[in-house]
């Protein structure tokens, strides 16, 4: 008998984890208050694998058509999680409602099973505190689109269960995602983190005029981008630096990478004026009505790189 998972909540998110966990073999459940919600979250979900079909891009063994008829819609949530062996919650990170959804799931789930949360800020203790089963609770932060972008951070709760991260863990690579621990609690956790820096950094730079928007997009997208699309920031610098890796990065370019860093201002509203800035340029070059085009070409090129990544993966570059 097949095991099954629990999706609560139908946008993106929770469409993109149903599909993964129905390309594994598992049957899902996908619940949403609303019963349009689900309507529209299986249709998109069809039409999502037929695309991936067209591109070559299928995950498992499963033709689509066995993928898409492993996946229900419900909107009776008691009946999405019983029997459940993971219960992936999807809502808005709005706290109290993270808490409120987390606490009709805790009354009615399998005590064995793991409860997680696609939560990018808000940290674990925060959202289980108040639940019996807080000992089965972790994080489990997608990136954006998850399909084509793996990467999956786990954040057990303090009162997580000691296989608890290694189950979940092994799910996730099951499924073919890419997981990481964060190791301790911590707002935003790690992707985001790094992120919210980069575009604290960006927002400067555009405030004080050091660069235009367009450029500052193509310095991620012709340079940074590219250098991290296979490889992090240490392993770049570790190869980059010299014979002796780290030593002879932090000898070389430590003095420099203080000073520069000592030069960063403090953080500040994403508002007013250089916002003004910003939109004004990106509607020069990308113009509002033109956005679906864009997005479409935007997922094309993600779709291309996650096949040459897969194509890697399967042996092609045993050589590296």
């Amino acid at each position: 008998m097949m095991e099954r998972v629990a999706i609560v909540g139908s946008g993106l998110i929770g469409r993109s984890w149903a599909m993964l966990f129905a390309a594994a073999g598992y049957k899902v459940r996908i619940y949403d208050i609303e019963p349009k919600q689900i309507t529209d979250a299986l249709s998109n979900i069809r039409s999502q694998l037929e695309h991936l079909e067209e591109i070559g891009l299928m995950r498992g063994h499963l033709t689509k058509e066995q993928q898409f008829q492993a996946i229900e819609g419900t909107n009776d949530l008691k009946y999405c999680i019983e029997g459940a062996i993971y219960i992936q919650e999807n809502v808005p990170e709005i706290l109290e409602l993270k808490r409120s959804v987390h606490q009709k799931i805790d009354a009615v789930m399998d005590p064995t099973a793991i409860l997680t949360s696609s939560a990018s800020t808000i940290v674990p203790s925060d959202l289980c505190s108040h639940l019996k089963n807080r000992n089965r609770f972790i994080v489990a932060h997608p990136t954006n689109p998850p399909f084509y972008a793996p990467l999956v951070e786990l954040g057990p709760s303090p009162w997580a269960d000691p296989d608890l991260l290694p189950q979940t863990t092994a799910l996730m690579k099951k499924i073919g995602q890419s997981p990481v621990t964060v190791k301790k609690e911590i707002l935003g956790y790690v992707l985001n983190r790094i992120q919210y820096a980069l575009l604290r950094e960006c927002f400067s730079l555009i405030r004080e005029d050091v660069v235009s928007v367009q450029d500052l997009d193509m310095v991620m997208s012709d340079g940074l981008g590219r250098r991290y699309a296979f490889i992090g920031p240490f392993e770049t610098a570790y190869l980059n630096a010299g014979p002796n890796g780290m030593l002879d990065w932090g000898r070389k370019y430590g003095a420099d990478i203080l000073r520069v860093c000592q030069s960063f201002g403090g953080p500040e509203p994403f508002e007013g004026p250089t916002v003004d800035k910003m939109q004004s340029e990106m509607v020069k070059y990308l113009p509002l009505d033109k956005l679906d085009e864009r997005r479409k070409w935007r997922d094309a090129r993600l779709s291309a790189l996650a096949k040459l990544k897969a194509s890697f993966d399967s042996g092609e570059d045993k050589d590296n």
